[in-house]
This record gives structure tokens, C-alpha cells and sequence, in this order.
């Protein structure tokens, strides 16, 4: 039972995750970025309200399924009867620990000394699961993954807490290397996107299979002619016409300020490496969801979250992600329900002799 409940949790957290992306931390700050507009036309202002009020319930929904689907996770390893991780001594009271500060923070909001905490709790949670990761699987390509996004994922925790910590301190200076190591992270989490369809999404071009192939050269073609299309772009608009140039750079500068304000990207990358690991990061995610992989589902939620770790259920979502990830080498969503079926089927029962003797 509670397998089934993990996998249709695990499927309306992805819905609800990406939902909760486009129509909350997205659309509602281009609301903000649209205030003229919407103070001009009432529709325009409902519309917006509309979605942002839609999004807040989603970003609810997406935080309960977190939990719930965090909770099955520690029950199972608690228990020993699925999902047995070699460093399940580490990671059940470190994730533990985690979901109960995340909760009485939900009740209690924290100071700066609470959000300290909160990043080195969740520093330590990642590198349990990396070393895992790493210990249980051996593609270079899964490892040079797991390795940036967390690499990634780390410098943001060292500028948030660094900072934060300086300002404990009422130092006004900046923290030694604090936005460098921004923008390293930033960059990081970029190339990890890229590195996902290497890593889990990439087809072979010598394979037999002839519709494989196809597809693989169609992506790579057509993938490789956007890429240098986004990447001159702005070089050819300024040769033909200048003043559309500058106008495309501020609908980009745009665009950048609302991912910034949701998802922590600054965009000071060229905007094509952005479209590239978009595109790389879909296609892998799509391809494993469909075919049910639970790598599918960890790489979805883990890219969902950002690179700015601004809510707490965004944290719980790259936790779970990287669990995800280390789960995945036990099979396919159906035919971890299909163990699950069998061992019920075969798990010792008492006798009709043993019930009358009692």
C-alpha cells in the first residue's frame, strides 16, 4: 500500500512542482515586472492575482507531498524492507533531523542563527547522499553529474550562510570570495543541466536500433543549430538593425530579472547555454519519466528547485531528488510495485494449526 502511495505522490509532486515553478515563482514575478499594465487593465490585474493565488496553493500542495513522500522514504528505510542504502546510519538521522527543523521552522520562523543551522543540517544531508552516490554508482558521466549539481548547489549554501553569518557579526565587509563562488555555482548548475542528458539521456549513434538514431541526429542537429543561432544572435541583430538589438537585450535583461527573482539565475552566461541545458535537462527528464524511472523524477525535482534555495521545500525537493538518483538502481517505478507485490505474495503467514493452538 504504501508503495503505491509513494508512486502516485511521487507523480502529482512533479506536476505540481512544475505548476508551482511556472505559475508562482514565474508568472506572479512578471506580474511585478508588469505593474503598469496591470494597474492600467483590470483583466490583466485579475488574471495575474488569479495565478499568483493558483500558485501559492501549489507551492502548499508541492510542500505537503514533500513531506509525505520524505516520510514513506524514512519508514521504508526504517523498517529495512525497500530501498536499503549502504549509508542509511548516516542519512536517516541527518534527513530526520532536517524534516523536523524544517517544521518547527514552519512554526516558528527562523533568525539568522536558525537559517545557519538549517544550511549546514541540509550541507551535511548532501554530502551522505553524494558519498552514496558515488559509492553505488560507477558511470563516469552519473558522477560527473551528481558531483557538479551538488558542487552547485554547495556554493549557494556558502554564500547564503557566509553572508549571513557576517551579518550576525554586524561585519559589513564582504565575505572572502562570496560572489565569485556565486557565479561558480551558477555556472555549475548550467553545465550539470547539460550534463544530465550525457549522463541518463543520451542515445548512442551507433545503435541498431535506426529510429534511435534518427532521433539522436535530429536533437543533435537541431540542438547544435539553435545553440550557435542564440549564441550570435545579438553579434547579427547588431550588423542588421541596432535599435532591434538593443531591444531584444532588454526583453533578455527582463527575462532575466524574473528567473532571477524565482529560480536564483542571473543569466550573466550567454543566454544559449541557459536554452542548451533547458533543452538537454527536458528532453533526459521527459525520456526516463515516460519510460518510468525514478532518475526521471529525481532530476526533475532537483532542477525545479533553482539554484536559490529561498523556501524550505525547495530544499526538500533536492534532497529528495538525490535520493531519487540513488534509488533509481533498483528498477523502474513497475517493477518496484511488482517486488513489492511479490514479497506480500511470499511473506511467511501463520498456519491454520498455529491460529487453533493459541
Amino acid at each position: 500500500m504504501s508503495i503505491l502511495l509513494f508512486e502516485y505522490a511521487l507523480k502529482c509532486l512533479l506536476v505540481s512542482a512544475f505548476l508551482e515553478l511556472v505559475l508562482y515563482r514565474l508568472v506572479s514575478r512578471l506580474g511585478m515586472h508588469l505593474s503598469k499594465i496591470a494597474a492600467k487593465y483590470e483583466l490583466v490585474k485579475l488574471t495575474l492575482q488569479t495565478i499568483s493565488s493558483l500558485g501559492f496553493m501549489l507551492l502548499n500542495l508541492t510542500a505537503i507531498l514533500a513531506f509525505l513522500l520524505l516520510f514513506l522514504l524514512l519508514y521504508q528505510k526504517v523498517r529495512k524492507t525497500h530501498w536499503v542504502g549502504q549509508y542509511d546510519k548516516l542519512l536517516v538521522p541527518s534527513l530526520g533531523l532536517l524534516i523536523a527543523v524544517t517544521l518547527a521552522y514552519l512554526v516558528v520562523p527562523p533568525a539568522m542563527a536558525g537559517s545557519v543551522v538549517y544550511n549546514v543540517i541540509t550541507f551535511v544531508v548532501l554530502v551522505v547522499l553524494v558519498t552514496e552516490f558515488m559509492a553505488t554508482h560507477h558511470v563516469l558521466a552519473q558522477r560527473l553529474l551528481v558531483g557538479t549539481f551538488v558542487l552547485g548547489i554547495t556554493s549557494w549554501l556558502y554564500y547564503q550562510t557566509v553572508s549571513t553569518g557576517y551579518g550576525m557579526m554586524n561585519i559589513t565587509t564582504p565575505p572572502p570570495l562570496v560572489h565569485e563562488v556565486n557565479r561558480i555555482g551558477e555556472a555549475l548548475m548550467v553545465l550539470a543541466s547539460v550534463l544530465a542528458f550525457w549522463a541518463y539521456g543520451s542515445t548512442s549513434f551507433f545503435t541498431k536500433n535506426k529510429q534511435q538514431r534518427r532521433w539522436a541526429l535530429t536533437l543533435l542537429a537541431s540542438g547544435g543549430a539553435l545553440f550557435g543561432l542564440l549564441l550570435f544572435l545579438d553579434y547579427f541583430l547588431m550588423l542588421i538593425d541596432p535599435a532591434m538589438a538593443r531591444e531584444v537585450r532588454k526583453a533578455g535583461e527582463g527575462i532575466g530579472w524574473i528567473f532571477q527573482m524565482g529560480m536564483g539565475y542571473t543569466f550573466y552566461l550567454p543566454f544559449a547555454f541557459y536554452v542548451a541545458g533547458l533543452i538537454a535537462w527536458g528532453y533526459t527528464v521527459i525520456k526516463l519519466v515516460i519510460i518510468g524511472r525514478l532518475a526521471g523524477y529525481g532530476l526533475g525535482l532537483m532542477f525545479m528547485a533553482g539554484y536559490a534555495l529561498q523556501l524550505s521545500h525547495l530544499t526538500l525537493m533536492v534532497v529528495l531528488g538525490l535520493i531519487l538518483l540513488n534509488l533509481d538502481k533498483h528498477g523502474t517505478l513497475g517493477r518496484i510495485r511488482e517486488k513489492a507485490a511479490e514479497s506480500m505474495t511470499l511473506a511467511p503467514t501463520d498456519s491454520v494449526l498455529t491460529h487453533s493452538s493459541r
